[in-house]
């Protein structure tokens, strides 16, 4: 055990249990050196840094976070890795040449307020962070400042459920404009399936059972994702719509994707769609006007030559809808009605009821008419019951929402009832579905 000087800074020279250690003491004050020396050793031997370690802690944030990069790429996804890298861009901006072993708390501060005053978000912020986490624990660095450093407050009341009028509107503006029609057969596949946009685009035809009538996740977020969903009347619909697409441009093999990748007019069933981001943008953002109810962009005038109304102030309804707030309907809707909470997260692929309530929005309505059946009195309470069976189940005298979101062909067709019993992952009594099969 020794200390030394160079250029002014102690070093220290030692060794624990065989491994040597040799490094800067970040101080010329000889009684800090000594502090600092007992604190090092004290971590040696309680295994919080070793020789590894501690020549990471010797590099520079930008070379570390490629080192760190580099290590990563065994153990996460391409998709996983690629956003690992991205939240890597604005820290190595910051610190650039800076040491690990140089990051301390008010500089982990530092970088915090930075990027607040950027404008970015509390969510994107602790990401960022949690990516710096992972770095300096690697350099057995993390533990000097972690009891200074708590995530922001994020917010909660993210996703948004549809009203009827809304949700009505939504499929009568998309069926309207024909290059939207991508996007709008993937919003009734979410609205009828409550699946993420990722797991749409990664959809194979080996993944749909035509017979069965089921379509299998086999690739999403989580574990609890990977799942089978039965298909309703109206995403049958819609999966024979795309077969017959698929059919127009060849073939469709086991392994092409549902949604091909089209680039220059030249379709590609091997490659999925990246994005529908575009359609979806001008889709949700698409107004009518007042006066000639001609459907548009917005702007300041009607772009109707024989109209030119002033329509700067007509917003859209949805203007702002992300396709994922279309699963966080479907979960709405499905908690609004009689499904159970077993059956709500097998559908949607959750793993918690706390996560159910993150997604699920039940509106006033439902919780009123919840509270009203506790004033009911006994004896009409079964009748009360029986007329909202009625109505969930589009008999004469309710409402039905059935055909919310049909699709073009759908209306007029004869349809039967088949009754199957099916058995839910989790649950000990079988649940009851129903599935109208287009004659």
């Amino acid at each position: 055990m020794a200390i030394f000087r160079r250029n002014k800074i102690w070093w220290t020279d030692f060794s624990v249990n065989g491994q040597r250690f040799r490094q800067s003491l970040k101080t010329s004050d000889w009684r800090q050196a000594q502090s600092e020396e007992r604190k090092l050793i004290a971590q040696a031997e309680q295994g919080k840094i070793s020789v590894t370690s501690a020549s990471f802690a010797r590099l520079s944030f930008t070379e570390s976070a490629e080192r760190y990069l580099q290590g990563r790429s065994l153990e996460l996804s391409a998709s996983s890795l690629k956003k690992e890298r991205q939240l890597l861009v604005q820290p190595k901006r910051f610190f650039g040449t800076e040491t690990l072993s140089r990051i301390d708390t008010e500089a982990l501060l530092s970088i915090r307020e930075w990027r607040v005053k950027s404008g970015v978000g509390s969510a994107i912020i602790n990401m960022e962070m949690g990516a710096i986490r992972r770095i300096l624990k690697r350099a057995k660095r993390w533990h000097l400042v972690a009891a200074d450093i708590r995530p922001l407050k994020e917010r909660r009341a993210v996703g948004r459920a549809l009203s009827a009028d809304e949700k009505l509107r939504l499929l009568r503006v998309a069926g309207l404009n024909e290059e939207w029609q991508n996007a709008r057969l993937a919003m009734i596949l979410a609205l009828n399936t409550t699946m993420r946009g990722c797991e749409i685009k990664s959809l194979r035809w080996r993944d749909i059972d035509l017979m069965e009538r089921v379509l299998t996740i086999r690739k999403s977020k989580t574990d609890a994702g990977e799942r089978v969903i039965p298909l309703n009347a109206t995403a049958f619909s819609v999966v024979m719509q795309l077969r017959e697409r698929a059919k127009a441009v060849g073939s469709p093999e086991l392994d092409h994707f549902i949604f091909p990748s089209c680039e220059n007019g030249h379709i590609n069933p091997a490659s999925p769609q990246k994005s529908w981001r575009s359609a979806w943008r001008k889709l949700t953002q698409a107004i009518e006007c007042p006066a000639c109810v001609q459907l548009q962009s917005p702007a300041d005038t009607c772009q109707n030559e024989n109209c030119k109304a002033d329509i700067r102030n007509v917003k859209s309804p949805t203007a702002g809808l992300r396709f994922h707030d279309l699963r966080h309907h479907a979960i709405t809707e499905l908690a609004e009605s009689q499904a159970s909470d077993q059956t709500t997260m097998a559908i949607a692929g959750h793993v918690s009821p706390r996560m159910l309530a993150h997604y699920s929005h039940v509106r006033l309505e439902a919780k009123r008419n919840a509270l009203d059946a506790l004033s009911t009195p006994s004896s009409n309470r079964a009748r009360v019951q029986q007329s909202k069976r009625d109505a969930s189940e589009g008999k004469e005298g309710g409402y039905d929402t059935s055909r919310d979101t049909n699709v073009d062909g759908i209306e007029g067709v004869a349809a039967e009832l088949l009754e199957k019993n099916g058995r839910h992952v989790g649950t000990r009594t079988p649940d009851l579905y129903r599935v109208k099969v287009a004659l």
